[in-house]
């Protein structure tokens, strides 16, 4: 079963012809053009392209198959207003808008409308798609045409800490403006499919090759080689998704136990998270080592707090995991058991005692029973394929906005 198979309109993604356009003409630039005339990818980001590799990174990398992909961050503070641009392949660059000291927000706006015009003249470029993760870049972005608007919602960032409180309104712009939304997850489908009429749940995908080398002999990094076994490992972005309370109780409970956390620690106070001679925080690990970590625990974990940030998550480290060869216990994050847990892939457990057991059961190899199954899973929801079915969707609404 393929992951973008599980909703109607997902189903249904592929069968295009008899899908109209939602985008009007002012949208776009009257002239006549052909697919083959689109060959940039503007993506408005609110994450740093060098910040942990996720959602982003893993499908505008495979786009630059397709186009060239000018990777848009947020504005950092300098003395002076300029664009800076930073090559990753000869494909895909990543821009940093800089913005003087002290400037106001309205003219921040201004400031990162004037930066983008003037990208968009020197690189002469006319026709192309604009990618959206964030609603908010539409402050400065919302006079563009072109060719095609995407947004690929990855979290519902209204739920976030410190999220703008114009965020919703800005939304709501942008899923106007949007020819086609993608979601990251079934949740987010849920919530967004009846407010426009081309959603497409794409929930997280695996770079199988890439995790599944963890499953053979793996180098101990350095920095957890001295760590006993057995060991339980977290990667991902520690912030107020993360159910510290819980961690802390079990490892509290089982001191023989080592608790490795991979990530940066972001919008939550260091103090609230558990300490003790077995829970070690090695901080965020660049993506190609990852493996050598998995490789070298005995089970994975994802002890995300139930709240209103973690409602419409899909954790893409789940997959990651599983790909890894690692038994994966989770919080009842509700993808996640929709997605692994109903199908046995992933043991769920609702509370410490719950989390505890799971873990036990795991480390005696009472679970997961079928790697087979998993792997044929994991096989058929790669980002590769992922990608190729968004495009499809993508050149499918381009040849439509042509015959219109």
């Amino acid at each position: 079963m393929k992951i973008t198979d599980a909703t109607p309109d997902s189903a249904n993604a592929l069968n295009l012809t008899s899908r109209p356009s939602t985008t009007t003409s002012t949208n776009r630039p009257s002239s006549s053009f052909s697919v083959d005339d689109v060959h940039d990818l503007i993506c408005f980001s609110h994450l740093r392209w060098n910040f942990v590799y996720q959602r982003p990174q893993h499908l505008l990398t495979r786009a630059t198959k397709n186009y060239r992909v000018w990777f848009i961050e947020e504005p950092i503070w300098s003395n002076e207003t300029r664009l800076t641009t930073c090559q990753q392949t000869d494909r895909l660059t990543v821009l940093v808008p800089h913005l003087p000291h002290g400037t106001k927000p309205d003219e921040a706006i201004r400031l990162q409308r004037q930066l983008l015009d003037e990208f968009l003249q020197n690189e002469r470029i006319g026709n192309f798609i604009a990618w959206y993760y964030t609603p908010m870049a539409l402050l400065f972005s919302d006079h563009l045409q072109p060719r095609l608007t995407i947004y690929d919602c990855m979290d519902e960032l209204s739920a976030f800490w410190g999220a703008p409180p114009q965020l919703l309104a800005e939304e709501k712009r942008l899923i106007d403006k949007a020819d086609i939304v993608f979601t990251g997850g079934h949740s987010l489908y849920e919530a967004k499919r009846n407010r426009h009429s081309q959603v497409f749940a794409f929930p997280s995908s695996i770079d199988f090759s890439h995790f599944s080398a963890a499953r053979q002999p793996q180098p101990d990094p350095a920095d957890q080689r001295s760590l006993a076994n057995p060991r339980i490992g977290f990667s991902g972005v520690i912030d107020e998704r993360f159910d510290y309370k819980l961690l802390g109780e079990v490892a509290q409970r089982r001191p023989e136990w080592q608790f490795i956390l991979l990530g940066p620690i972001v919008k939550i106070s260091r103090d609230l998270l558990p300490k003790g001679d077995n829970v070690h925080y090695l901080g965020m690990k660049a993506y190609k080592d990852l493996p050598a970590y998995f490789g070298n625990w005995d089970v994975a974990m994802l002890p995300f707090a139930l709240n209103d940030s973690t409602r419409f998550i899909s954790p893409t480290k789940t997959p990651e995991y599983l790909a890894g060869g690692l038994p994966v216990v989770s919080t009842p994050i509700r993808d996640v058991v929709r997605t692994y847990g109903n199908a046995d892939f992933v043991q769920i457990a609702d509370s410490a005692d719950a989390f505890e057991a799971a873990i036990e059961k795991a480390l005696n190899g009472g679970h997961p029973a079928d790697w087979a199954a998993i792997d044929s899973f994991l096989m058929e929801n790669s980002w590769n394929h992922t990608w190729n079915d968004m495009n499809r969707l993508m050149v499918a609404n381009l040849s439509l906005a042509i015959e219109q």
